[in-house]
């Protein structure tokens, strides 16, 4: 993106529309290389975004697809592969994945009574999840799906939760008296 200011009255001299991105460029100048250069006997100048400002920012997300009971259990698994390489193909990260197995649905989708469930808890751009959600929808074995955003609890919550933390049994400390 290159566009050209001219510095004293701060107006676009290129004759290009200017993107959005400009209102970033005017509250976050620390972000921007600023080149001068001379242009029709008027000192102007353009900018470049620095690299940094290309790094893809990554959030956390946690994904639970039913797919039709009607699949076997190798195109259940092909189906569940080619989601977990949707993921890591576009530059997305698996943290954790969990198969719930066939179980019996709360109301019938589809005039079906169960499903096969699975989790998915990745990483991955904003704008991977409406590619990802699009290919479930279009996708005639998924009945249902839910993606969710995970926040820093929700995150802490699932590494908690993997490493046993919950459901244990409680340990009574029984104090014997001193005499």
């Amino acid at each position: 993106m290159v566009f050209f200011m001219d510095l004293n009255s701060q107006q676009n001299v290129s004759g290009a529309a200017i993107p959005g991105a400009v209102a970033d460029m005017i509250r976050f100048p620390e972000r921007f290389f600023w080149f001068p250069f001379v242009k029709y006997q008027e000192f102007s100048y353009f900018c470049t975004p620095l690299k940094s400002t290309y790094t893809m920012n990554h959030n956390h997300y946690e994904t639970v697809i039913i797919l039709t009971p009607v699949l076997s259990e190798q195109q259940m698994k092909d189906a569940v592969k080619g989601y977990r390489e949707l993921i890591t193909g576009n530059g997305g990260e698996m943290v954790h994945e969990e198969n719930w197995g066939l179980t019996k649905l709360a109301y019938p989708i589809d005039k079906k009574g169960t499903g096969f469930y699975h989790l998915f808890e990745f990483k991955a751009d904003p704008e991977f999840i409406k590619t990802f959600e699009l290919a479930f929808r279009r996708d005639e074995r998924i009945m249902r799906y839910l993606t969710v955003k995970l926040d820093k609890w929700g995150v802490d919550y699932n590494d908690r939760k993997r490493k046993g933390e919950f459901n244990q049994p409680k340990t009574v400390v029984v104090e014997e008296a001193a005499s």
